[in-house]
């Protein structure tokens, strides 16, 4: 593994805002930035990131079934009591599930380890299924890359066929939403949605604000229509507290991600599956925290519920410590601290983009602190050997 310098392509803004990629400059800030690149072997890929990620997911899906049913570990994840019932039945019923991203630590060598799932909202699919595959085409034609070059990326084609093989299951039209004026998700939901549409299924698009209720729970469209199958980029966790969130279990609506995912999008998953594979290789240690007390030397402190790194603590064994600012409060874990490997001043967190229960491709997210943060920026990469 190895970070090296590449010269841009002279009209790479361009081609992103074509193809709806908005987001690439936030505030004038690089977030895509392809100065430089990751090269990995084949060996790389395939043993230690792809292996991996079988089995962290198999781990992962197994401990959903030991926690479904479970009212003390559904407690520790502090699920509400209201909808767990709806959860189990999702699981029980084997609602679909189309994907989600493992972030993970690695430099090169020995086992990756595994920081978290991102397994109900995950974003920046966009930038790894599509537009680092163009990245990657477009070096091999000038020859900045080796024309064998190839980059761990099957997720255009893997969601397509996911979409496909979930069609029978979902009440049609699918509806794709999420937040209006955040850029970045919308990428992703219309991204998804194009995916969804080549694979034969009638689509559309609205708004979350614009999603309405009917006096029986049920989720309507902006012309009152019954909306019955919904891809929300958006935590479920804070569908269940918003307004129509106590309907849910009785509102017919089939989601994905499946409410199931909830006891995988948690981070009080990682203290389960390290009590239930003490020692793991693949795992960092870790605790449930009740906040009370300092952060002890060596260990993170992470609310159950974050996202983009925010309200992250580091207490290094060495003293230093480093802390994000954000808007999520406990229940905490904490976790062993295992620092992002440090590439000349850049610290990549890969993501492992599973579809399904498969792993097709690879998004790095680099930043120059310790805690990857929101405005980390998007690295491509590449096999060479």
């Amino acid at each position: 593994m190895r970070r090296l310098r590449l010269t841009e392509r002279a009209d790479w803004r361009t081609q992103a805002e074509a193809c709806g990629f908005v987001h690439h400059s936030p505030h004038g800030q690089p977030y895509w930035d392809e100065s430089l690149y990751y090269a990995f072997s084949l060996r790389q890929i395939e043993d230690d990131i792809e292996a991996a990620s079988i089995e962290l997911h198999a781990m992962a899906m197994d401990m959903v079934d030991r926690i479904i049913g479970r009212e003390d570990l559904l407690q520790s994840l502090a699920i509400p009591a209201s909808h767990r019932d709806w959860i189990a039945t999702s699981w029980r019923q084997h609602d679909p599930s189309l994907y989600g991203r493992l972030d993970l630590a690695y430099d090169g060598s020995g086992p990756v380890k595994l920081y978290e799932l991102n397994y109900d909202t995950p974003t920046s699919l966009f930038e790894a299924a599509w537009f680092q595959w163009g990245w990657l085409e477009d070096q091999r034609s000038a020859r900045c890359l080796p024309a064998s070059a190839d980059q761990f990326n099957s997720l255009h084609e893997a969601l397509i066929a996911r979409f496909g093989a979930m069609r029978a299951s979902l009440a049609q039209p699918l509806y794709f939403t999420a937040l209006a004026g955040w850029p970045e998700d919308q990428a992703t939901v219309g991204y998804l949605r194009d995916c969804a549409i080549q694979a034969g299924l009638d689509t559309r698009a609205i708004d979350l604000q614009q999603i309405g209720q009917t006096r029986d729970g049920r989720c309507t469209d902006l012309e009152d229509g019954i909306i019955r199958s919904l891809f929300k980029l958006y935590p479920l966790e804070d569908m269940i507290r918003d307004r129509y969130g106590q309907d849910l279990p009785r509102s017919g609506l089939q989601l994905i991600e499946p409410p199931w995912k909830a006891v995988l999008s948690n981070k009080g998953l990682l203290p389960l599956l390290w009590q239930h594979y003490p020692g793991h290789p693949l795992l960092l240690e870790a605790r449930f925290d009740d906040g009370r007390h300092a952060v002890p030397a060596g260990w993170v402190r992470k609310p159950l519920h974050s996202r983009e790194g925010a309200n992250i603590e580091i207490h290094a064994g060495d003293g230093r410590q480093w802390q994000s600012s954000g808007p999520y409060t406990g229940p905490w874990i904490i976790q062993r601290h295992h620092p992002v490997p440090d590439f000349d001043g850049g610290r990549p967190v890969l993501g492992s983009w599973m579809i399904g229960d498969q792993p097709c491709g690879l998004g790095i997210r680099e930043d120059d602190q310790p805690i990857t943060g929101n405005l980390a920026r998007f690295v491509p990469h590449a096999i060479i050997d």
